[in-house]
């Protein structure tokens, strides 16, 4: 069936062509997103060149909960870590994001929570290991 459909090397890449085209403005809107929280330092990625993901890695231990908070929100996403054998990240670091399974429509407002998501893990994170520490200083001055 390939075959017959593809026919021949000059077909198969007009239809590659086409196919860029209509992925292209999903990947540009989730990369949008994704620059607008980039003088922020709390997650990389790279610009792909073709493919179907992005990759973004998180800082250490908030890719579940980024995308946990993403699913108390209405947007599920391909679980944490998927890159990884197993799916297993020992970072729990690295989400991959597939703007084409998603429709044009629904990328942008997904995009954007994304990125809040993102925020307000880091948020959380911080608040934690700044109120572990203030609990830590606390204890040793009653002690």
């Amino acid at each position: 069936r390939h075959v017959k459909y593809l026919k021949d090397k000059a077909h198969t890449l007009e239809l590659m062509k086409k196919h860029a085209a209509h992925m292209a403005p999903k990947f540009q809107c989730v990369l949008r997103h994704l620059d607008g929280i980039a003088d922020l330092g709390i997650a990389s990625w790279e610009r792909p060149k073709g493919g179907y993901f992005v990759s973004c890695n998180t800082a250490p231990g908030l890719a579940k909960r980024t995308l946990a908070l993403c699913k108390e929100a209405g947007v599920v996403m391909t679980g944490a870590g998927a890159t990884f054998p197993y799916g297993r990240d020992p970072q729990d670091s690295n989400i991959r994001i597939a703007p084409s399974f998603a429709s044009a429509e629904e990328i942008e407002p997904a995009a954007r929570l994304f990125t809040i998501c993102v925020r307000l893990a880091t948020l959380e994170k911080l608040a934690a290991t700044r109120f572990a520490s203030e609990t830590a200083l606390g204890a040793e001055r009653i002690a």
